[in-house]
């Protein structure tokens, strides 16, 4: 049960934004979609998380080769997803991601 106003989390920490969230989230924080992530693989080389989908925002992390990524949305070439529900979030580069087989 939803009982009024939650403090907003950090962007970084949480799979939500004011459209979309994590399904681990639904129940906890109210958005017009959930999203079951689509589980990826970061390529050899690694990959840069962004608080962007800009290669000019800032580096949250570096996810190393072989990490695994929670994908929640795909636009112009960036995936936005986290590493798992509690975070970190981030943008990364869809060309440095592969489907889990």
């Amino acid at each position: 049960m939803l009982a009024g106003a939650v403090p907003k989390p950090d962007p970084q920490s949480l799979p939500l934004r004011g459209d979309l969230a994590h399904i681990a989230l639904a129940g906890r924080y109210f958005v017009p979609h959930y999203a079951v992530p689509q589980p990826r693989i970061v390529m050899p080389g690694g990959a840069r998380l962004m608080s962007a989908p800009s290669d000019t925002a800032s580096e949250i992390c570096t996810l190393m080769e072989g990490d695994s990524f929670e994908l929640l949305d795909i636009s112009a070439g960036w995936g936005w997803g986290c590493l798992g529900p509690q975070g970190p979030v981030g943008y990364v580069h869809l060309d440095h991601l592969e489907p889990l087989s």
